[in-house]
């Protein structure tokens, strides 16, 4: 519920207001079966601390409802800065059994990236270092 209604605060904030998550970040994704594996790595080390205060396996569930993902697992990755979550039976049965467009998960990290969070007052340190 919590998630629903931060999803609404931010579906309601000015555009000025939000950042992609995908400006603190990039990531891989892929299969594993039935299931997506989808990692997500911070440009710096706020973006790591905000990764690990703020995108949560409830958040990424609810973010792929759509999909129905029955658990959603989280794991840390401190030394690459990095979140990888494991989304179980996302996949409609796997690469060979699947009727969906990306029967392999790639495009799960994108999508990810794509989603909209509120921007933080320190968002500049988490940017992508231009050098």
């Amino acid at each position: 519920m919590a998630e629903k209604t931060q999803a609404s605060k931010q579906s309601s904030m000015p555009e000025q207001a939000t950042i992609l998550l995908g400006d603190i970040a990039h990531g891989r994704s892929g299969d594993k079966g039935n299931h997506a594996n989808v990692a997500i790595l911070a440009y710096t080390p706020a973006g790591y601390t905000w990764l690990i205060e703020n995108l949560t396996a409830d958040r990424v569930k609810s973010y792929f409802a759509p999909l129905s993902p029955t658990h959603v697992v989280r794991f840390e990755a401190p030394n690459l800065l990095a979140v990888n979550f494991l989304l179980y039976d996302v996949l409609a049965g796997g690469a060979s059994r699947s009727l969906r467009v990306d029967t392999q998960g790639k495009t799960y990290a994108l999508a990810l990236l794509q989603m909209r969070i509120a921007r933080p007052e320190n968002h500049q340190t988490m940017l992508r270092p231009t050098s």
